[in-house]
């Protein structure tokens, strides 16, 4: 059991508003503020190198942290700046070949798909876009039956960013492991909020955020790369952290993940996302996963019950991210209303989620999302006041 008075207690925001955007960027506790502010103000006394070398064993902590976190090895994990870069210095150095062919879903993010866009225009590569079944999420029987022999990547994001769909990670890794793909998984959605284990999902790549469910500061994320995979992905850019300079006409690229990073770095921001990792695994990722979805369903279920409110969620397994429109108001407005309220949500547009969105005919959603450290009182007052918006 969560101590929810406690976890409270150490979120100064809750004081301030009511704050259902953790989707968006959630709430630091205070643990991981008064990290980054400690980094802070010791490069303020003393310079920035200096205290770096000051932090090493905080840095150092980022990869196990996180290996804890993963179920995976500390040397398989890379600090970078965040998700989509993350996501990119992966996709960026597959060795894709003209012709080669990439499986994605309509739930892919958006700059996910801008990226599989200009990469298949650039190096000639072919984007399949699998069915969804009948729940929304992405068909894994008709995903088994669209590869074929230039078939070379699945790319998939685990919970899209316009709902509460949770794509079947594990199934889809199952599916790779058997014909021998490359797996790619956006986990910005997922981290921090469901537990998660590399391992049994089976995945090869998994890229995430440090700023929504895992409570980091903004500017931060991470590269999971399997021991697998590794020394296949050639980084789409290399700097003295990335790899040696071992000749004058030559470079060795750094074991592990570290090939993934760059030398210059936010020290205050790792440290901070070390301590938002940590912070999550003393509370216990399945008891927050729990606690998300209960918070969540409790939305859902209050959210329908209203006159004019039609949630709008897919998928068989759903998280804390619960979307919806009231009718007579467009999304923006609601967004409004209520933030004038000291209610934080956000709108889901089209422009972030064209195949899905236009496929359902949708043009905006209110993404309201939860965290643990909301409470029912929260819930409570967010369904008042939907309620009452005219």
């Amino acid at each position: 059991m969560l101590d929810i008075a406690r976890i409270r207690s150490e979120t100064h925001g809750v004081e301030k508003v009511l704050h259902f955007n953790n989707a968006g960027s959630s709430l630091m506790p205070r643990p991981v503020y008064e990290a980054v502010k400690r980094v802070l103000d010791l490069e303020n006394e003393l310079g920035g190198y200096e205290v770096e070398r000051r932090m090493a064993p905080e840095l150092d902590a980022f990869y196990t942290e996180f290996a804890g976190l993963l179920n995976a090895k500390p040397h398989e994990v890379a600090w970078v700046e965040n998700a989509t870069r993350a996501w990119d210095m992966a996709f960026y150095g597959l060795p894709l070949q003209p012709g080669d062919r990439i499986i994605t879903h309509a739930s892919e993010y958006v700059s996910n798909y801008i990226a599989l866009l200009q990469q298949a225009k650039r190096r000639g590569l072919e984007i399949d876009l699998c069915p969804s079944d009948e729940s929304g999420q992405i068909d894994v029987a008709a995903l088994e039956r669209l590869i074929g022999p230039k078939t070379r990547l699945i790319a998939l994001t685990h919970v899209p960013t316009q709902g509460g769909l949770v794509n079947p990670a594990e199934a889809v890794g199952r599916v790779a492991k058997a014909h021998g793909l490359f797996y790619l998984l956006d986990a910005c959605q997922s981290v921090g909020q469901i537990d998660l284990d590399v391992q049994k999902i089976g995945c090869d790549i998994l890229s995430g955020t440090g700023r929504k469910f895992l409570r980091g500061p903004r500017g931060t994320g991470f590269l999971w790369v399997s021991d697998r995979v590794i020394d296949q992905i050639e980084p789409p850019f290399a700097d003295m952290r990335a790899a040696d300079w071992t000749a004058d006409q030559g470079y060795t690229l750094a074991k592990g993940a570290r090939r993934f990073e760059t030398w210059e770095t936010y020290v205050g921001g790792r440290v901070g996302l070390m301590e938002a990792v940590r912070y999550a695994r003393g509370l216990g990722l399945p008891a927050i996963e729990a606690r998300v979805s209960g918070l969540a369903g409790e939305l859902r279920e209050g959210l329908s019950g209203l006159h004019a409110v039609r949630v709008r969620d897919l998928g068989v397994t759903r998280c804390g991210i619960v979307t919806f429109e009231k009718a007579g108001l467009e999304a923006r407005e609601v967004y409004e209303a209520l933030r004038m309220q000291g209610i934080n949500v956000s709108v889901s547009n089209h422009s972030s989620a064209r195949l899905d969105f236009g496929a359902r005919g949708l043009s905006s959603l209110v993404r309201a999302s939860v965290h643990y450290f909301n409470d029912e009182a929260e819930i409570a007052r967010f369904l008042g006041a939907v309620d009452a918006l005219k």
